[in-house]
């Protein structure tokens, strides 16, 4: 049994794990423009290491990973991927052409392929349905603190230390929470799973497969998420880039202004998003995706003005607005995947929701805007950039159809049986 106290122990690795995810993630995005500078890099080069290169690795990586996370034990294989991926974060220090970076990105993200879908299923064994989406956004805040981090952190470093340095410090910082990790408690699968299906045996990879695509709303939703993370990823990738070079504000300046959005914006976005999915959820099952979507709906228009306005502040303060109103379907996506999933599959079930928000997201959301951003500056200038980011963010008025037909489908979905209760779950909150 996992006492309140070891519950919360185990988030707050987790959450730690995932603060060094986004660090050693977020660092390229502001390292980008000093490294092109000396590399001689193109914008769809950029784009490459940012989006495609990476999440095609990442994503497919994810699902056998995630398919193992639902046999092993769970708390090794997350210390085992971070160990992984900090090394070749502080190996890309060392990169002298494109081919190298690319070659020490992959590494990175073959290591990271191997956190997300084990936490998720430990998380969803260590909080009931009810408490779930907010129990997955405390941990999900460790992608602001991280991208709050990445920013300050690389941006001070590449001022005083420079680039390849800054590679190396943050990268080898990480190794210091694998141990912690490696002895953390395992709690028991399928705590708030109905009986009997807590008790089943893990199925096949094809059983496993056939249930996923037996779920009509599990389907709408992770297309929902890929569309989203399209213009989440394009925006997180080229905001530096865009405040750089289109508004000429100092890189220094960008990096600190970015790390506050990310940091404080995101935050907010991430945990109002999940109290509210888990408020409406209660009430209506249909609750939590349909949050998602009306905060879409809200966002988009936000974010074309933010990147066609002249004012570099009437920009940023809009910008604010959107980073806040982007990461609200963190915590109920995956609550709602693992609502209607049993615990023997839930890693391989967000390995799957994984695989497809980056491949659709990471992998073509930075690419296509690097290219739309090179033929656009061909023709209108330096504002091309912008003009390329707002067709980008469109991509969440499609998610936003998608969330909402995932909820017409949830109730008929959904693990409708009551869950085990577990004797001493504690009352307080999980904060």
């Amino acid at each position: 049994m996992v006492s309140a106290a070891q519950r919360k122990y185990i988030l707050f690795l987790l959450f730690m794990v995932s603060v060094f995810n986004y660090v050693d993630r977020t660092i390229l995005s502001i390292l980008q423009i000093p490294i092109k500078k000396e590399l001689g890099l193109t914008d769809a080069q950029l784009g490459m290491l940012t989006g495609l290169a990476f999440a095609i690795f990442y994503a497919v990586l994810g699902v056998p990973i995630g398919r193992l996370a639902d046999y092993w034990q769970r708390r090794r294989l997350v210390a085992g991927a971070l160990t992984v991926w900090t090394g070749f974060t502080a190996l890309t220090g060392i990169a002298a052409s494109f081919a190298s970076l690319l070659g020490f990105r992959i590494g990175v993200a073959v290591g990271e392929a191997g956190s997300i879908p084990a936490s998720h299923s430990i998380i969803s064994d260590l909080y009931p349905p009810d408490r779930r989406a907010t129990a997955i956004a405390i941990f999900g805040l460790s992608l602001p603190v991280g991208i709050l981090l990445g920013y300050s952190s690389a941006g001070w470093l590449v001022t005083n230390i420079g680039w390849r340095e800054a590679f190396f410090v943050i990268g080898l910082a990480g190794l210091i929470v694998v141990p912690f990790m490696w002895f953390a408690k395992e709690p028991k699968r399928g705590t708030f799973d109905p009986v009997e299906v807590a008790k089943a045996p893990a199925p096949s990879t094809a059983e496993a497969l056939k249930i996923l695509w037996s779920k009509r709303a599990y389907r709408w939703l992770v297309l929902a998420g890929g569309f989203h993370a399209w213009a989440w990823y394009s925006v997180n990738s080229w905001n530096a880039m865009f405040y750089v070079r289109v508004h000429q504000v100092p890189l220094p300046t960008v990096s600190y202004y970015l790390a506050l959005v990310n940091g404080i914006g995101s935050a907010i976005g991430i945990y109002a998003g999940a109290r509210l999915a888990d408020y409406f959820g209660t009430r209506d099952v249909r609750g939590r995706p349909r949050v998602i979507a009306i905060s879409q709906l809200i966002m988009v228009p936000i974010a074309i003005v933010q990147y066609l306005v002249p004012s570099h502040v009437v920009s940023m303060v809009l910008g604010a607005i959107t980073m806040t109103m982007m990461l609200v379907y963190y915590g109920p996506i995956v609550a709602v995947a693992h609502q209607m999933m049993p615990a023997n599959i839930r890693g391989f079930t967000s390995g799957v929701l994984t695989l497809v928000v980056s491949l659709i997201g990471l992998g073509l959301g930075p690419l296509v805007t690097g290219f739309l951003s090179d033929k656009f500056t061909a023709a209108y200038g330096v504002q091309g950039l912008g003009y390329a980011i707002s067709v980008t963010v469109c991509a969440s008025l499609v998610s936003a159809f998608m969330f909402w037909r995932s909820s017409v489908h949830l109730p008929n979905e959904v693990l409708n049986k009551e869950p085990v209760k577990e004797a001493e779950l504690p009352k307080e909150p999980v904060v």
